[in-house]
């Protein structure tokens, strides 16, 4: 789906601007134009921090000559500092050679010290105007760390040429750790699928904004995107379609394993889906055993849902099931694998709670932890220990998933009115869809995952996700709009206290990402909602 003219004026002149300068050659005044250059204040990043202690009189600037100091004799801290030094390296022009020699002038990444409220993902930045220092009691927690330093640094550090200096950053104290310890995204590379290149971007993305779950739909009706080395058609002949026509694709086990990779560098945990029993016309398409008849459907590019149906009372379906979800959960080191079970309208109400029963114990048998869309919760499916429900109604109440936390389940909130990322955000927006209503970014903000569902505690809140369906999705570009501003929006929501929800104080580090985002190249709404900071400082 090509985005219009009208549109293409509307959300992407710093994008144009920046791309003719470097046409042009003149691409270090391009890519500073706008882009404010002072630092941002101590604090002002998304997500907003626990706790931030400004000291006025103290800033840092990065020397030409700056040095990267790790935990001395740890590779995880040297990973880390790997990272960073290759962030800041093209825009400051600077050598940054990393250190393992533990704390020095410069920045310092290190594994002791850190205050124990932090936990595993969370961290502590000193900044004095010697130094900076991030510590951490984790790989991961010094990870998140660096993208609070990286967002404290101007937004032209994000840019892939060297521009001038300086590289400041204001002085003081940040402790910070999560609400959640689950904050994910999901990408449907079914729908419309997704290069390799396209995903890992997206990747780089939202760790930015500390999501640490990438979930993965990776089978519709419309196209299976893993080849499966027991079932090869899926992937040869259901991997062909997706809507509307054109080429579709899938990943060989070689590309899953470079997303799963460049994932785990980035902290961020891979959940794949495999969608049952419902959703699995491709399934059908590629395999005649695995419906009732014995007949093969024909392939699907349509948008319908609900119609498509394994039949569950066959023994091959069960094999083929189980033979699925081994080859991918030994292929996923996260420990999460995602079942689907939503809209299977086309499974009679029994089987369909007998097929869950058998299915899960499965995903338990892989050494993963069974997920799936909260139909899952439905009367008859058994309780599988650890098990998590992913909630994406548009109410407050909902009391199978209530019943369901009763026994011990837990739920990732994906309110579909709130943290959809293919809603429309008004009726002018281009692509998406409108079916949950219209999600502009103060929607996606204005709600609380620790109490949006009635007999659904804080407790039992596992974390937050926010979905991009694919069905009126077809493009990078596209994917950039939808999400931007809006997943930092519920990236906030998953790892800020709930005592620091504010939607002015929100919205204008919202605004200030706006530069940022510029040079990154990144299309995004610019929502009415907010005032985007374009014109510098």
């Amino acid at each position: 789906m090509a985005p219009t003219p009208a549109r293409l004026w509307r959300s992407r002149p710093a994008r144009l601007t920046a791309v003719a300068a470097l046409v042009l050659g003149a691409g270090v005044v391009a890519l500073t134009t706008g882009a404010r250059t002072a630092p941002a204040p101590m604090g002002e990043v998304l997500p907003v921090p626990v706790s931030v202690r400004p000291a006025a009189d103290a800033s840092y600037t990065l020397p030409p000559d700056a040095v990267v100091h790790t935990e001395a004799g740890s590779a995880e801290a040297a990973k880390v500092g790997a990272y960073l030094a290759g962030l800041l390296r093209p825009s400051t022009g600077y050598a940054l050679p990393v250190v393992q020699d533990g704390e020095g002038r410069g920045v310092s990444l290190l594994l002791t010290g850190a205050d124990p409220v932090v936990g595993s993902q969370g961290y502590r930045l000193d900044v004095t105007g010697e130094a900076v220092v991030i510590r951490a009691r984790t790989g991961a927690g010094l990870f998140n760390g660096v993208q609070t330093l990286r967002q404290l640094l101007p937004p032209k550090v994000e840019s892939p040429t060297a521009v001038p200096g300086p590289w400041t950053v204001r002085g003081g104290r940040i402790v910070d750790y999560p609400r959640f310890p689950y904050r994910g995204a999901m990408l449907d590379v079914a729908r419309h699928f997704l290069p390799v290149e396209t995903v890992k971007r997206y990747i780089d993305r939202i760790a930015l904004y500390k999501i640490n779950h990438l979930h993965l739909h990776l089978s519709d009706d419309q196209g299976w995107r893993i080849a499966v080395d027991s079932r090869p058609r899926l992937a040869a002949y259901g991997g062909r379609t997706q809507v509307g026509g054109g080429p579709g694709g899938h990943y060989t086990k070689a590309q899953y394993r470079e997303i799963v990779d460049h994932a785990a560098r980035r902290y961020v945990t891979v959940v794949p889906e495999i969608d049952l029993p419902g959703h699995t016309n491709a399934a059908l398409a590629s395999y005649a055993e695995l419906n009732c008849d014995g007949r093969a459907r024909p392939p699907y590019t349509g948008t319908d849902v609900g119609f498509s149906s394994l039949c569950t009372t066959k023994e091959e379906v069960h094999t083929f099931v189980k033979d699925v979800l081994g080859e991918v959960a030994a292929l996923t080191p996260g420990p999460y694998l995602h079942i689907g079970g939503d809209e299977a309208r086309a499974t009679p109400t029994a089987r369909y709670a007998a097929f869950m029963n058998r299915v899960q114990p499965m995903v338990a048998a892989t050494g993963k932890t069974v997920v799936g869309w909260h139909q899952i919760g439905e009367p008859g499916v058994r309780h599988q220990e650890g098990r998590v429900l992913q909630y994406w109604g548009r109410t407050g109440s909902d009391p199978l998933v209530a019943e369901a936390v009763a026994r011990g389940a837990r739920v990732v909130m994906s309110p579909a009115n709130r943290a959809y990322l293919d809603m429309k955000y008004d009726p002018e927006t281009v692509p998406g869809q409108k079916w949950a209503g219209y999600v502009e970014v103060r929607d996606a903000y204005d709600w609380d995952p620790g109490s949006h569902l009635e007999g659904v505690p804080a407790s039992a809140v596992l974390g937050v996700e926010a979905p991009l369906w694919t069905e009126a999705i077809s493009t990078e570009e596209e994917i950039e709009y939808m999400a931007f501003p809006r997943l930092p929006a519920v990236a906030e929501l998953g790892w800020s206290p709930g005592a620091t929800h504010d939607w002015a104080a929100f919205a204008r580090r919202l605004g200030a990402q706006g530069p940022r985002w510029a040079v990154m190249g990144i299309d995004f709404h610019r929502s009415p909602q907010v005032s985007w900071d374009e014109q510098g400082d």
